[in-house]
Parts: structure tokens; sequence; C-alpha cells
């Protein structure tokens, strides 16, 4: 059955802000007591999976939601900077043309999703949008939508550039496009095993037609 629906994620899958992310998280790694990164730990960092980050890092679960949180605000502040992945714009524009349903499920603000896509003239291009906090992945929210849209799992594709959001797909039972110009490396996305792995968002087009 085709894909009717494609959900993407936010960070690093639309919007280029893995650089201003790792900027916060290393402006708050010491009220939340883990370790900075450097250059050579994102190196590292990006052929791990969300669990071994979060290991290595050494913050407290506990603290994981209050940090998601600070987080958010922080960017709230960055959102008039940060631009769209190259591409990606008129992907989704084909992808709409085309008669797709397109989402957003993301761990950012509803809030700041909101701005950035008021900011480039995108906001006519989607029919929702989820926010959610997730520690590990997005099963939860995504299962939520499945239930809300009435959308059945095989008419629904995820588009993400983390290997939670690939967990979090496999669990909900929906196919899976990995990103490789987000956070995680192309080496450790493949591991995963998606359903899909692409370069860039002009293949998502021969993704959903093939």
């Amino acid at each position: 059955m085709t894909h009717k629906v494609i959900v993407f994620d936010f960070d690093g899958t639309i919007a280029d802000t893995v650089d201003a992310l790792i900027g916060i998280a290393n402006r708050l790694a010491t009220e939340f007591g883990y370790k900075q990164i450097t250059s050579e730990q994102l190196a590292y960092l990006r052929n791990l999976t969300s669990r071994e980050i979060i290991k290595y890092s050494g913050v407290s679960l506990i603290k994981i939601p209050f940090l998601v949180k600070k987080v958010k605000s922080e960017l709230k502040n960055k959102i008039h900077e940060f631009q769209p992945i190259p591409g990606i714009i008129e992907a989704l524009i084909e992808l709409k043309n085309q008669g797709y349903q397109l989402g957003i499920i993301t761990s950012n603000s509803k809030e700041n999703v909101t701005a950035f896509l008021n900011n480039h003239d995108m906001d006519n291009l989607f029919d929702f949008i989820y926010s959610g906090v997730t520690i590990f992945g997005k099963t939860t929210i995504i299962n939520n939508v499945l239930k809300q849209k009435q959308i059945p799992t095989q008419s629904i594709l995820y588009v993400g550039d983390e290997t939670r959001d690939i967990e979090a797909s496999k669990k909900a039972n929906i196919k899976v496009v990995a990103v490789t110009w987000g956070f995680n490396s192309p080496e450790v996305l493949s591991k995963q095993k998606p359903d899909f792995l692409i370069h860039h968002p002009s293949e998502l087009l021969d993704v959903v037609k093939n």
C-alpha cells in the first residue's frame, strides 16, 4: 500500500540545528552534571546510539526531562537564526503537491517548530505537529498520532536523523527513512537497519515513488 502520510523529525532532519544544540548542551553541562562535548568527542558521539550517548555523558535520567525543557527554552531565543536543511523545502513541496499528508513529531516545542516554519514560509506544508518529551524514542507519540488520526501502520512513513527515530518506528511497526545529514553517522544508522537510508532530501521522492 502506498504511504499516504509522511512524518518528519524536526531537529537535524528539517532544521539545521545540530550545532546550536551542541552549543546549548555544553553551556548547560555544569548545571546538569555531565561532560562537555569537544569536537573530537562529537565525532565519536555521532557513532553511538541515543542510549549509548546518555550512558557516555553521565547525565542522570531523572534530570533529562528538565534538561530537555531548558534546551527548548534556549532554542526559542535562537530560532530566528536557524536555516532549513538544503533541499528539504523543495522535497517537501513536491511531496505535498503529490498529495501526501505531512506531519512533524518532535521533542522540541511546538512553539519553536511553528516559529521556524513561519520564518521560512513552510507553515502551509504540514498538516500536524506533535511535540513531547522523550528520553529514548517517540514510540508513544507515534502510536498516539496513529490512533488520533486513524492512520493504518502501512500508510505512514517516518523520517528521522537519529537511531532513536529508527528504534521508535520499529516499535510502532511503521517504515522508517534514516537521513544522514543530521546528528548520527551513516554507519551507526545503517547498523540499526532502517527501511531506507538516504543522503539528500531529493532521495525522499524516490523512496515514496518506489
